[in-house]
């Protein structure tokens, strides 16, 4: 039995950034086990910046570069294997982007890679996704951050068609996203799924995991459509901090949870899909996967 497999994950997003710590444990006669040590959330808006002005301000490049030096701190004491850092959307859409992540990788050591939504999309429909599908039914994948929505269409257990739009909940927050981007999004979903009946949705992203969470919902399980609209029209009513404190939610949740919420209910109404299935997995644990996949094809073959 081999413990010693460690890695570490950054994903780098519009609404906040995450360092993930996991171990994989291995066992000759069963399959990987995963152990998620520690997940460190450092609540940095970059896609403010990024959807409003076109750049991040230089503000908040010195909080993204002394962030990027703490997690290089807790990397070198946690020492993993190996390690990836992928920036999304607000660093893909900002002019100063490919500049600030050099400047990281000189005086952080850490290397960032700005991955397009294809590939987001990609690492997050992962193994720890796919467990969940039935290779006799068809899904919409929807993951939800805070500059873009990936959609993944499956059928057979199989991937139809993939694309990325630039809707998301910090854009919507911020009044940045376009009449066009929305017909564009709600086209693509009946062009790929009015063709399929009984289709069911897998939602990623922080805000369907909580959503999920407030409903009583475990990892995995199905939650209703009806279930979603009737939460969030109990979260709307309230104000900013009383949906800190009558709900718990983070400060930096509690502004975009509509939104996010939003987005999830559209393309559910618009593919005809009543029910969700919560994975509660996103882009780190895609890493996390990817990672575990090299070091097999290297260690392993």
């Amino acid at each position: 039995m081999n413990s010693s497999l460690r890695f570490a994950a950054i994903d780098i997003g519009s609404n906040a950034i995450r360092l993930l710590f996991s171990r994989i444990i291995e066992n000759e006669l069963k399959p990987p086990f995963l152990i998620k040590e520690s997940l460190i959330r450092m609540p940095l808006r970059l896609g403010k910046d990024s959807f409003n002005v076109g750049e991040i301000s230089e503000k908040n490049c010195k909080k993204f570069l002394n962030t990027m030096i703490g997690f290089k701190n807790l990397m070198d004491a946690y020492d993993p294997m190996d390690y990836r850092a992928c920036a999304t959307a607000a660093m893909r859409n900002a002019k100063n982007g490919v500049d600030l992540a050099r400047i990281v990788e000189l005086k952080s050591g850490i290397k960032i890679d700005i991955i397009s939504g294809a590939e987001e999309a990609e690492m997050i429909l992962s193994k720890n996704i796919n467990q969940y599908l039935k290779k006799e039914k068809s899904y919409l994948h929807i993951d939800v951050g805070g500059g873009s929505t990936e959609l993944t269409s499956i059928v057979n257990g199989q991937i139809k068609s993939s694309k990325s739009f630039s809707i998301g909940s910090v854009r919507l927050l911020e009044g940045r996203v376009r009449k066009k981007s929305w017909n564009d999004m709600k086209d693509w979903i009946k062009s790929n799924t009015d063709s399929i009946t009984g289709i069911k949705s897998i939602g990623s992203g922080g805000n369907i995991n909580k959503i999920a969470s407030m409903l009583g919902k475990k990892k995995g399980e199905n939650v209703h459509y009806k279930g979603i609209k009737i939460l969030l029209k109990k979260i709307e009513v309230k104000d900013y901090h009383q949906r800190i404190t009558t709900f718990g939610l983070r400060p930096d949740r509690a502004d975009v949870i509509i939104p996010a919420g939003g987005i999830y209910l559209n393309c559910m109404k618009w593919s005809k899909s009543q029910k969700i299935v919560v994975p509660q997995s996103g882009l780190a644990d895609g890493i996390i996967e990817q990672l575990y996949n090299n070091y097999k094809s290297v260690y392993k073959s």
